[in-house]
């Protein structure tokens, strides 16, 4: 699975982890991303990942009810 975003695009980005000595070392800032079902404008319902900053800011429009089969 690609950590980025499906509406914004944000990805992991690279920086220093600095201990209490002042030693740094690289690490990741990865998005913190949800599975989220998504309806397009076209009607078709998909599972994306988002990160939550999306989520929270109402980018996502969640599908009423899931059709029933039988």
């Amino acid at each position: 699975m690609s950590k980025v975003c499906a509406f914004c695009g944000k990805k992991p980005q690279s920086g220093c982890l600095v201990s209490h000595s002042h030693i740094r070392t690289k690490r990741r800032f990865v998005p913190n991303l949800q599975k989220v079902r998504h309806q397009f404008p076209n009607g078709e319902v998909a599972t994306v990942s988002v990160c939550t900053r999306c989520l929270r800011s109402g980018l996502v429009v969640k599908p009423v009810a899931r059709k029933v089969q039988g």
